[in-house]
């Protein structure tokens, strides 16, 4: 199979298959096919954030409101306008790419599950995912890429000293005075 084909069998056939598999099972739990398909889910998931139409849609969406977040206890209004924004473009992006690989797909049925698994899920993808339900995550998303915009981030440069292998004033190895 080469990489075109590869990439046209998408993550959904990929969970039918397992479904399949599990069905004829007869020891199988219908636990067990929950639990293939959520991880088929998260699968897609994360082929589809690390595509760069995703990454384009986030980072375009982030630069262009970056600005408006500070890092006070304070939220301003126009917060909210931004995390709705962001939740009709980002996360239905996320779900109409699910629907077109997954039959069958629903995002409210998939969260709920997601609470479940929480524990099994990347930080990194969870994170994410967390950002269209939870305000705060958002809002830290914010001002973390802030913060690395305007080179705020830790600097550990401070505690580093550097020490020249040669002490000055030395003669250099295999120099000639000619």
């Amino acid at each position: 199979m080469d990489v075109q084909e590869q990439h046209g069998r998408s993550c959904g056939e990929n969970m039918v298959d397992m479904v399949d598999l599990d069905e004829e099972n007869f020891a199988s739990s219908s636990s067990s096919v929950t639990d293939a398909s959520f991880d088929a889910v998260i699968g897609c998931i994360e082929d589809i954030i690390m595509e760069e139409k995703f990454q384009q849609l986030q980072q375009s969406f982030l630069e262009k409101h970056y600005l408006e977040f500070d890092d006070s206890d304070e939220n301003k209004l126009s917060y909210t306008a931004i995390f709705n924004e962001y939740v009709n473009l980002v996360e239905k992006h996320l779900e109409e790419q699910l629907m077109q690989r997954i039959p069958g797909f629903n995002m409210s049925t998939f969260i709920d599950i997601l609470m479940q698994h929480k524990e099994e899920v990347s930080g990194d993808i969870f994170d994410m995912l967390l950002t269209f339900t939870d305000f705060l995550a958002f809002k830290e998303m914010f001002l973390a890429y802030r913060t690395e915009k305007e080179g705020r981030g830790l600097d550990l440069s401070q505690g580093l000293l550097i020490t020249p292998l040669i002490p000055s004033g030395s003669e250099q190895l295999g120099s000639s005075g000619s």
